[in-house]
């Protein structure tokens, strides 16, 4: 399945994205501008998101604010945040309800059509990433790199990666 399948099976639907940071933006961006109902979630206030939060809602999401941001959390499919665990009593609850409970990073493993290479970790990640990507290349292979927070922007940019191409990706 490719990125344009993905969002194409989702238009119609809702979606809630949970967490409205640097790494959530583009994929509340990518699913508004895709024809999907996006409810953005967020434990922070609406000012304590300023301009961000008037960014999303011109696009058409939805906000779900506050302390009870995964209170009554329906959707189609529930996109959480990286950092938080799959067995948080929201989720497991969206889950028996029927939601598709997944991850940006999760959906990207099932629509890159190309070799992934994944660095983890909690210091270096960019560095080495960037050095395999250019070890790939010196050896003259196609490369991509990619940070883990730029996923949903870096598949709207190019809207495909080629088959048979390597991916440096930083998680």
């Amino acid at each position: 399945m490719t990125i344009q399948e993905y969002l194409s099976s989702l238009r119609g639907k809702t979606a809630a994205v949970l967490g409205i940071g640097v790494s959530n933006t583009p994929l509340i961006e990518l699913l508004c501008r895709n024809g999907v109902q996006v409810i953005a979630c967020d434990k922070k206030s609406r000012e304590d998101l300023g301009e961000r939060a008037k960014q999303l809602e011109a696009l058409g999401a939805h906000l779900q604010l506050g302390e009870g941001y995964l209170d009554y959390l329906r959707a189609d499919v529930v996109f959480r945040t990286p950092g938080m665990r799959p067995d948080v009593p929201a989720l497991l609850e969206a889950k028996a309800r029927g939601s598709i409970v997944t991850s940006e990073m999760e959906i990207f493993f099932e629509v890159c059509p190309c070799t992934i290479i994944g660095v983890t970790g909690s210091d270096g990640k960019t560095t080495t990433t960037s050095i395999i990507a250019e070890m790939l290349r010196a050896a003259g292979k196609t490369v991509h790199l990619i940070g883990g927070c730029d996923v949903a922007a870096e598949l709207d940019a190019r809207r495909a990666i080629a088959q048979g191409t390597k991916l440096a990706l930083a998680i």
